[in-house]
């Protein structure tokens, strides 16, 4: 399972190791260091001229839903294993892909009552690329377009299933291609080589989701006094999301 991560770096390199179109202005990327579920992120598609860097819902709403965004089961990640099958995602797998370029991710240990966070970033510092999936959808309440999108999740390599059994599937970079345009299926979905992720403990203040607690500082090294038990790994990722941490 992938519920918080960071998006802290500049356009320009988000240009260069995505390979994006320039727009004619240049966005002005706000760090963020606590991404929680159904707020806005920055996400890559290829809709036919190149890629571009668009805004979506994290949390995909598929585009035959009839009830409201708020009503949506727990979508902000997809099972790499099960998407291309599954009513939630099965038309996005197949037609609208994209990814969701990261900074690093958070997972924890310990019980509910004292989780304490850990950090996920490159050991060599370069951008992860998460596999996710996109849809358009039209909110019955007032007719507007929503963009939404999910991070596809895989099964943990071996020093990753010290803290979870899942993780978000990182493409590499000769798959950017195949990805987006669909020509890639499962075989792509990966665990991600055991040399490319370095952890730390952080600061608890992750645990608190919001604009007030988004900041350099939550992903500064912690010392912590004793390692924290690991907690009871979760069931499914299809539950309604309640906003702790996980």
């Amino acid at each position: 399972m992938c519920g918080r991560f960071t998006q802290c770096y500049s356009y320009a390199e988000v240009v260069a190791y995505l390979r994006l179109l320039e727009p004619v202005a240049t966005p002005n990327l706000r760090p963020r260091y606590n991404i929680a579920p159904t707020t806005l992120i920055d996400v890559v598609v290829d809709r036919g001229n190149g890629r571009e860097l668009v805004q979506m819902r994290w949390g995909l709403i598929p585009g035959w839903w009839k009830n409201s965004a708020k009503e949506t089961p727990r979508t902000f990640n997809a099972r790499g294993e099960e998407a291309a099958g599954k009513p939630m995602y099965r038309e996005a797998f197949r037609k609208r892909r994209c990814i969701i370029q990261a900074s690093g991710f958070y997972e924890w240990t310990g019980p509910k009552t004292d989780r304490q966070p850990h950090y996920f970033t490159a050991n060599n510092g370069q951008i992860l690329a998460f596999a996710g999936l996109w849809e358009r959808w039209k909110d019955p309440s007032n007719g507007e377009d929503v963009l939404s999108c999910s991070i596809i999740t895989i099964g943990s390599n071996k020093s990753m299933g010290v803290f979870h059994d899942r993780m978000p599937a990182v493409l590499d970079e000769r798959d950017f291609d195949a990805w987006l345009d669909g020509s890639a299926g499962p075989e792509v979905l990966k665990p991600a080589p055991e040399d490319l992720l370095r952890e730390h403990p952080v600061s608890t203040r992750v645990n608190k989701s919001g604009i007030g607690d988004d900041d350099p500082t939550l992903i500064v090294p912690q010392v912590i006094s004793d390692q924290a038990s690991l907690p009871e790994l979760p069931k499914n990722d299809t539950e309604p999301y309640d906003g702790a941490p996980m």
